[in-house]
């Protein structure tokens, strides 16, 4: 107990001293403490407009894909299936089963990178260029999401959805 209270003792006078020596080093060079803060304002307002133009572009391909919320809800209630078809099809190429399994890994790692979709919920499954996704999410608008970033996987040439909407509890 003594060596622990003797080492909590050193770590502050040591934490102390070295705060004290970089706030002395910042004090004589005020130049660089102004550009660091000049750079981190810019690199915050940078991070700020390219989440709104990445926000921007997904609503816009979900308006394009008729992926709204009610479009969802009608169509899970019609037909049980969400399906959209890329603008261009690539029917003519042939696709075999190594770039179906990029496009499900493609699909899964854009689903990873997505706060709102799980890669543990959704199922991802891809033949010769047909995806179909099944599971669940929070919210119909997530559906949207699912099929909009599957549609941007290299490889894909529709999207079948059977995934329902399960609220988190």
């Amino acid at each position: 107990m003594r060596a622990f209270f003797n080492g909590l003792v050193l770590g502050i006078i040591i934490g102390a001293l070295a705060y004290w020596y970089f706030q002395r080093k910042a004090q004589e060079h005020p130049q660089a403490e102004q550009r660091f803060q000049q750079s981190a304002a810019q690199t915050g307002s940078n991070a700020v407009a390219a989440a709104h133009t990445a926000t921007d572009a997904l609503r816009a391909k979900l308006d394009t894909l008729d992926l709204h919320t009610d479009e969802i809800r009608d169509e899970l209630d019609h037909t049980g299936e969400v399906i959209r078809h890329k603008a261009h099809d690539i029917g003519a190429e042939a696709v075999n089963a190594a770039s179906d399994a990029r496009a499900v890994t493609e699909v899964k790692a854009k689903y990873a990178m997505d706060p709102d979709l799980s890669v543990w919920k959704i199922s991802v499954s891809c033949s010769q260029g047909h995806v179909t996704l099944s599971g669940t999410v929070s919210a119909p608008e997530d559906i949207g999401k699912a099929v909009a970033l599957a549609l941007e996987a290299d490889g894909v040439r529709d999207v079948t959805s059977t995934i329902q909407v399960k609220p988190s509890t």
